[in-house]
């Protein structure tokens, strides 16, 4: 039987390296398209980069010493709303559960919608701020003139205290930055309006 050639050999070569190439383009478009959710996700459970942790209940220990917690209001551009802390700061103990409210007012003359980003300074001190309740959870619209008062509800988790990074923090502050968030339609109001259209 007669062996490879050398030109059919290079061919075999060329090929795996080709197909080689393409996995290895096809993997890092996969990976692109996953980095973002799986970002968010690191970001949420270990609080990596400032980014709070969402808790269902309350701290069951409070500690006797205290931690001044900031607040800090923010406007992205296309949003045309005044919005700012009730106060701007407040004191409270280690693992005590509080309510502070934020206010905001739509200054334009149509419904305007936002949604809140938001994350804490030092950001190592992300991972121990628990929100309980917050307005950014959800987006928020407000009718034209209209105010409204949101509440947060938090605490900051005892096990603060023993890190290296984190033990000697003595205050946090919380910054919200509101953008405008486009309501998208219902899938049958969309394509109700597609046949609308085609009858034009």
């Amino acid at each position: 039987m007669a062996g490879t050639t050398p030109a059919r050999q290079q061919k075999i070569g060329n090929g795996t390296i080709v197909a080689i190439c393409l996995t290895f383009a096809l993997g890092m478009l996969g990976m692109a398209y996953a980095a973002v959710p799986l970002y968010d996700l690191f970001c949420k459970v270990t609080g990596y980069g400032g980014t709070t942790q969402r808790v269902e209940q309350a701290s069951s220990v409070i500690l006797d010493r205290k931690i001044k917690v900031r607040f800090d209001s923010n406007t992205g551009p296309g949003l045309p709303w005044s919005f700012e802390p009730v106060q701007r700061e407040i004191e409270l103990k280690i693992g005590e559960t509080v309510q502070v409210l934020y206010k905001a007012r739509n200054n334009s003359s149509a419904d305007a919608t936002g949604q809140a980003t938001f994350n804490v300074t030092p950001q190592a001190a992300g991972a121990y701020f628990n929100k309980v309740q917050c307005f950014c959870f959800t987006e928020t619209t407000l009718k034209p003139g209209e105010e409204m008062e949101m509440p947060v509800v938090f605490f900051v988790d005892p096990a603060i205290v023993e890190p290296v990074e984190t033990k000697d923090v003595h205050t946090i502050t919380l910054s919200y930055t509101f953008f405008p968030h486009e309501k998208t339609k219902p899938v049958a109001s969309a394509e109700m309006t597609d046949k609308e259209a085609s009858k034009l």
